[in-house]
């Protein structure tokens, strides 16, 4: 089996999965340099009020499903491509099924050293549970999600309209949870928290199947390969996405920005309606990526793509060297026992901030540097070592 030259690579799931990241640093950060989740201050002043409505309405429930569903969208991508070359089903499946049970090994590790809000392990349970059960399904089987995006729909309209009608004369705090690994005051204290708080962490995020479901959907429709062909969808999806999204998340946004104020009761409704608007938010940003790929599809040579577009997309092709960086960085930034930014800072929430794109930045640039040296990255290669077994 071989991989995808550079050159043949399609740039829109490359370009969503480098800005995957930057969605998922700016939430990381957000509770790891706060000490809690979703990452809020109870009391905000100034720009962070504002901060935060953008925050809770295009960041913090958006990063993971739209992470979710790339993984769906890179697998179908995957047992397309091995498919087309003539490799039997049997090695496909053999390459998968190794490919993410290393990956679970991979966030067994990063969840109990380095970030207890790890999604690798997760996902390795995912992509093992997919490929088994749903990924050769017929096309009427990949239909569900639509059934489940409709249910979800219906489920922020009821939860929107008793929002809209709840108490906003109340004095209730954000809804959030300490986060105690990120508050251990030293490296011992924080793995001690994370061999406890990652595997329940893992257990939450196995619903994640939903949106992995949703992004083999679109792959299966081919909706980034082919984008003039599925414009109207695209289309549908950013505007539809993202207008639900916003409409969905803006209460809990002006309500962590301190602009409304809420009782306990509806506080916790406005909570559950932002996360369950993450998913349409990461098909609006989907879409939209589908939509900056077919107006940059015309420019064929990476050249003429510029170099903003090339180095973003080199990120996402070396999405799992990036994850890991980061969780790596968040070790050596935040913590009392390490550097202390997030406990000493004067303001935490723009610390935060600051280290979560000074670090996709920084990620972006060796991306990049990789990229003109022909690097694939180190854990992908590790990966490809262990999942692909050389064949007769």
């Amino acid at each position: 089996m071989t991989s995808v030259p550079t050159s043949e690579r399609v740039l829109a799931p490359d370009l969503a999965r480098g800005f995957a990241l930057l969605l998922v640093a700016l939430a990381h950060t957000a509770s790891i340099f706060l000490g809690n989740t979703p990452g809020v201050d109870q009391t905000p002043e100034g720009l962070e009020r504002p901060y935060f409505v953008v925050l809770f309405v295009f960041v913090h429930a958006c990063a993971l499903p739209l992470f979710g569903m790339m993984l769906g969208y890179g697998m179908v991508q995957f047992a397309n491509r091995q498919q087309g070359l003539g490799q039997p089903w049997a090695s496909t499946r053999g390459v998968l099924l190794r490919r993410h049970a290393w990956l679970l090994v991979f966030g067994a590790v990063d969840g109990v050293l380095f970030f207890s809000g790890d999604v690798l392990g997760a996902y390795g349970v995912i992509g093992v549970v997919f490929t088994l059960l749903l990924l050769r399904r017929g096309p009427g089987f990949y239909r569900i999600p639509l059934l489940y995006l409709g249910f979800g729909f219906c489920y922020l309209a009821v939860l929107r309209y008793l929002v809209s009608t709840g108490n906003t004369a109340g004095g209730a705090p954000v809804p959030s949870s300490e986060d105690p690994s990120s508050l251990a005051p030293t490296y011992g204290d924080a793995v001690r928290e994370r061999l406890t708080e990652w595997p329940v962490t893992t257990a939450v995020l196995l619903s994640s199947i939903l949106f992995v479901w949703v992004g083999a959907w679109a792959a299966k429709k081919r909706v980034l390969e082919e984008p003039e062909k599925n414009r109207k969808l695209l289309w549908t999806g950013m505007l539809g996405g993202f207008g639900i999204a916003i409409a969905a998340a803006l209460p809990m946004g002006l309500f962590a920005g301190d602009y409304l104020q809420l009782d306990a009761e509806t506080a916790a409704l406005a909570k559950s309606m932002y996360e369950g608007a993450g998913l349409f938010g990461a098909i609006g940003y989907l879409s939209l990526f589908g939509l900056i790929g077919m107006a940059l599809d015309r420019k064929r040579a990476a050249a003429d793509r510029g170099v903003v577009v090339t180095a973003i997309s080199a990120l996402g092709q070396r999405t799992l060297s990036a994850y890991l960086f980061q969780s790596v960085a968040w070790l050596i930034l935040a913590p009392p026992f390490m550097l202390g930014l997030g406990g000493q800072a004067e303001n935490p929430t723009f610390v935060a901030a600051a280290c979560g794109l000074g670090v996709w930045l920084l990620s972006v640039v060796v991306a990049y540097l990789m990229h003109r040296k022909s690097y694939r990255g180190p854990a992908e290669i590790l990966v490809r070592k262990l999942a692909y077994r050389p064949t007769r």
